[in-house]
């Protein structure tokens, strides 16, 4: 490995990305009450990769949840999510997964964010940075026997996908991401191809009127499930869009997001994770 690689450093996207708007009247900004957040820096195994996370003020050894990014990145909604899950007891870091390839940010149309910086992220480095993430979690404070992944939009398929990767984490939210798609060099399997292989149990989260999620794809893996272990289910919000939980967006319906993010925490205390 190149000496330079070694030594890389990333810093986080600041703000959100493309026309994503802060402040909006919707908008979910979680207090510092009883929690400490910031940045900081995850060693992996090409150099370091930044990371934001939460975790409650007091005590130790807190159960952990890895906060798998949205397409556009570690925002300011995907770090007030960590802050919620340090509400409820949890250790919770989101890695900046794209760090290698470019900064969400500062790219102005998803067409280019697609091309330039999505495209280019293989899985095999996601499922090795969110190793690294794990372990560095266990390490500073969480507990990696009591461990969980979330993620939406993007992220919700790299959960699906990590639960096969790592089946000694407990359990798994995966927020409307796809289950179904193409082959292609930086993703060889999609969700449903390791369906069946699944022994951690899986919570799907996902809306009716999802536009980029047929819910055929849905049944299909409804199915493919079936030939595991791992007791995963998916559930439809049948009047709720992509991206139902980003408060940020107009897509997002509050009494579906509120009942959604309940049936996550239930989920992660039923499958030993609190």
């Amino acid at each position: 490995m190149p000496e330079e690689n070694s030594r890389r450093q990333f810093l986080l996207p600041v703000g959100f990305a493309l026309l994503v708007q802060p402040g909006s009247a919707q908008t979910i900004t979680t207090d510092m009450e009883g929690i400490k957040a910031h940045e900081l820096k995850i060693p992996v195994a090409d150099g370091e990769i930044p990371a934001f996370h939460a975790h409650p003020a007091k005590g130790k050894n807190f159960p952990i949840v890895i906060v798998v990014q949205e397409i556009f990145g570690v925002h300011e909604h995907i770090k007030d999510l960590c802050r919620r899950l340090a509400k409820k007891g949890y250790y919770a870091i989101a890695p900046a997964l794209y760090a290698r390839q470019g900064d969400p940010a500062k790219v102005e149309n998803m067409q280019t964010l697609m091309r330039d910086i999505v495209s280019k992220v293989p899985d095999v480095q996601v499922m090795s940075d969110i190793d690294a993430t794990l372990a560095f979690a266990g390490k500073d404070g969480g507990d990696a026997k009591k461990a969980a992944i979330t993620g939406f939009c993007w992220g919700g398929s790299i959960v699906w996908l990590y639960a096969a990767h790592n089946p000694r984490i407990k359990a798994g939210a995966a927020w409307y991401g796809r289950v179904v798609g193409q082959p292609s060099p930086m993703r060889a399997k999609q969700p449903i191809d390791i369906a069946g292989l699944l022994s951690v149990p899986v919570l799907g989260l996902y809306g009716g009127k999802d536009q980029g999620i047929p819910i055929e794809s849905l049944d299909k893996m409804r199915e493919a499930l079936k030939a595991g272990k791992s007791k995963s289910e998916i559930i439809v919000y049948q009047e709720a869009q992509h991206g139902f939980n980003a408060d940020y967006r107009p897509s997002y319906g509050k009494t579906d997001a509120e009942n959604a993010w309940a049936k996550m925490l239930a989920w992660f205390k039923a499958n030993g994770v609190a």
